[in-house]
């Protein structure tokens, strides 16, 4: 008699839990859905471009030399610290000596010329004025004092020509600054014929230094004057520097077919860390908005399944002519208002990878769908709504579900 009991209970249960599961079948349709929905949040919109360049002085001078000779002394070397007006190297002054000796007895002998011509003049000018002497006389010695007039100014400046180049055998520092490159060793003989040879490069202040980066044609036109820049060098990776843009060059450079464009980035190097020459991976932000009404970017390509919303509580408003208008600035969202779901559009502003600045056209306590999902899915966790690479792999195992 207990066994029998035992198995009428058994059989109550079982017929118990069929119904149960029949009749929530019945109560969960297999097109049974729920929407996931997002209100406007603050947010910070950032986006930013990468480039590489090279870190150098913002002044820095090459000095040079204006006349050939022979490196006589030089004064300074890699890293010297000079002041404006100091010598830093001197030329073999031999020849150029003589060649000003030579102008100087040239000018004291023109200047005797020029006044035996002159007194000659006078003289035959106040006889020509009372006729006594004859004009041709007169032409003779007027002839031969604008001569010697010109010989003496040309000497004047012959002699003054070699002042100069004998001047520029010493060479002076044309700013206070410090020594990054020597190019000469003395006794080393330097032509000055066509082009003026480089001695020794001048950095200013190193306490400034500037990066000048190549950024892709691409991005350039995002780039602007004043923007905020970051950047790290090799030398030190655990370190980061910062900068501000403060030039966009209009000339373009050609590599390998990529065209990209010079921008210049200043910061300060007060701790001297930055070294002239080291490359710097920058990355200049285009956008920065802190506090900012944002919506994720999956809304804006979102679409309902009209199928499985026909046997739904839900009501569909879809105002068709909403795409046919829209501005460059516009995009078509839907809201959820209780029951019902809507499209409408909404003015954006700005977006990084993750949210989109919305401007106007949605109050802050609107429900906007962000997806819809099936409460038949095969899976018991609610899926992660949020936005994935469409470059990450999708693995799947063999009855096609994902592992």
């Amino acid at each position: 008699m207990e066994k029998k009991k035992i198995i009428i209970i058994s059989v109550i249960s079982v017929v118990v839990i069929a119904l149960g599961f029949y009749i929530f079948k019945k109560e969960s349709p297999k097109n049974a859905f729920r929407l996931e929905t997002t209100k406007m949040s603050l947010n910070k919109i950032t986006t930013s471009v990468t480039a590489t360049g090279t870190i150098d002085p913002i002044t820095e001078i090459t000095v040079g030399t204006q006349v050939s000779g022979i490196i006589s002394k030089i004064y300074v070397d890699y890293n010297s610290v000079v002041k404006k007006g100091q010598i830093l190297a001197e030329l073999d002054k031999t020849n150029l000596q003589s060649d000003y000796n030579s102008q100087l007895l040239n000018l004291n002998s023109s200047k005797t010329q020029y006044d035996f011509q002159k007194k000659n003049f006078d003289r035959s000018k106040e006889l020509h004025d009372k006729n006594l002497i004859s004009d041709i006389d007169f032409e003779t010695a007027k002839y031969n004092y604008e001569l010697a007039e010109s010989t003496y100014k040309l000497n004047q400046t012959n002699l003054k020509k070699a002042q100069t180049n004998l001047n520029y055998a010493t060479i002076y520092s044309p700013i206070d600054g410090v020594i990054v490159s020597r190019a000469v060793e003395q006794g080393q003989t330097v032509a000055a014929s066509f082009s003026t040879p480089t001695l020794f490069d001048i950095a200013q202040d190193l306490t400034k230094m500037q990066v000048v980066a190549n950024v892709d044609e691409a991005d350039i036109g995002n780039v602007k004057e004043g923007q905020r820049v970051t950047f790290t060098v090799d030398a030190f990776p655990n370190d980061q520097f910062s900068g501000k843009v403060t030039q966009v060059r209009l000339k373009s450079t050609v590599t390998s077919n990529v065209v990209t464009y010079q921008v210049v980035v200043n910061t300060t190097n007060k701790d001297l860390k930055l070294k002239p020459g080291l490359t710097a991976n920058i990355t200049i932000y285009t956008v920065e908005k802190s506090d900012v009404q944002t919506l994720p970017n999956k809304v804006f390509s979102f679409k309902p399944d009209m199928e499985s919303l026909k046997n739904s509580k839900y009501t569909i408003f879809e105002n068709k002519e909403l795409g046919k208008t829209l501005k460059e600035n516009e995009r078509i969202v839907w809201v959820q208002d209780g029951n019902t779901i809507k499209n409408k559009i909404v003015a954006i502003g700005d977006a990084d990878m993750a949210n989109t600045e919305i401007t106007s056209g949605l109050s802050n306590d609107e429900l906007v769908v962000l997806d819809q999902k099936s409460l038949t899915d095969d899976s018991s966790t609610p899926n992660d709504s949020s936005e994935k690479s469409p470059f990450m792999p999708n693995f799947k195992g063999r009855n096609g579900s994902k592992k």
